[in-house]
């Protein structure tokens, strides 16, 4: 691979593919304000299987502090609930019928402090794998030159613009995480 443009095209995809996995865990993380995310881990026994949420009933936001999903099936009501309550997320719903209401609990101190912590296990293991592309970049740079494909020159130019992409991913995750640390210590 002698086009710079080709190399440093991959290695960003590559990590926009980290941070889009990085924004995924964080929508996961409850912060005490409700959010459709905050359900997607959950699967519901159905039709003879375990299906995800999304696929039995339509999770909506009618407030701040309360999320309701709507059952497409009223026999599956009753799993919906069930699934919700045992997917370790800590949170009682209501059942009214093919309606499900899911109050969302205020955080304790504690809670916050876990959850902060757990953003930042995320933000750390995005960034590896940031740095791992990085790695691969370089490996590629260095094989190029073995090759013969690119000069000394080009080794030099070629790996300033990977450390230069990879900090700019490095400091958009740590926007990020500060973001998320924000939003779980305001609610």
């Amino acid at each position: 691979m002698a086009d710079i443009k080709a190399l440093t095209d991959d290695l960003t995809r590559r990590m926009d593919g980290a941070l889009e996995s990085l924004r995924r865990d964080f929508a996961g993380l409850r912060s005490g304000r409700a959010s459709p995310a905050l359900l997607e881990p959950v699967r519901v026994e159905a039709y003879g299987g375990e299906v995800p949420l999304s696929q039995v009933g339509t999770v909506a936001v009618p407030e701040a502090r309360m999320l309701t999903v709507q059952v497409w099936d009223r026999a599956l009501a009753s799993a919906v609930e069930k699934a919700i309550r045992e997917a370790g997320l800590g949170l009682n719903p209501a059942s009214e019928g093919q309606m499900i209401r899911v109050p969302i609990p205020q955080l304790t101190e504690e809670r916050r402090n876990d959850l902060a912590k757990a953003a930042a296990r995320y933000s750390e293991n995005a960034k590896i794998a940031v740095r791992g592309v990085r790695r691969d970049g370089m490996d590629q740079t260095k094989t190029a030159e073995k090759k013969t494909e690119i000069s000394q020159d080009d080794v030099k130019v070629w790996s300033e613009a990977i450390q230069k992409l990879t900090d700019q991913y490095v400091k958009r995750i740590d926007e990020a995480l500060a973001a998320k640390e924000r939003e779980i210590r305001q609610v």
